[in-house]
């Protein structure tokens, strides 16, 4: 091709964008959010992601410990050693099930209760600071695009069946 032909010769409007910008974008955004929520919870007594088991335990009551790990999505012994700690503190207390007296019950107690309050305060105040700037229909759109977003990736990852415990 020669030096004149218009399609050497037209700039495109954007460089290509290199593999993976999309998924590098989501992994540091998410990083920084939950660094900014860590910091919210530190006020409250929690570390991050305690106050999602504490979100299923206020919604669902007592469950299954092997439910709890299950729907989090985490490692047993990461969901173990998250719920010595947050016993040491209070805020929740395991017993073994009526039903089956090898499993375990995981509830939260009066002061894991208190702390509803805060932890929906945190991340109300934190959706709003990640998302000022935007508008509410830009709000709602990119809901929308992250639903999808995260609907493409649920088989993937093996969370087709993750959700609330109750």
């Amino acid at each position: 091709m020669s030096g004149t032909d218009p399609v050497c010769t037209v700039p495109s409007a954007e460089p290509p964008a290199p593999a993976g910008t999309v998924s590098h974008a989501l992994a540091w955004v998410a990083r920084l959010h939950r660094i900014a929520m860590g910091r919210r919870l530190r006020d409250l007594g929690l570390y991050p992601g305690q106050e999602l088991m504490m979100m299923r335990l206020w919604d669902c009551g007592a469950v299954r410990q092997s439910e709890l790990i299950q729907s989090l999505g985490l490692d047993p012994s990461t969901v173990t050693k998250m719920l010595q700690r947050m016993e040491q503190c209070g805020y929740v207390r395991r017993s073994p099930d009526p039903a089956d007296r090898r499993a375990v019950l995981v509830e939260a107690t009066e002061a894991g209760a208190a702390l509803r309050t805060g932890v929906e305060g945190a991340w109300a105040d934190l959706e709003e600071s990640t998302l000022a700037g935007l508008a509410p229909a830009d709000r709602a759109e990119l809901a929308r695009l992250l639903g999808l977003v995260g609907g493409n990736l649920t088989e993937e990852a093996g969370e087709e069946g993750a959700g609330p415990v109750c």
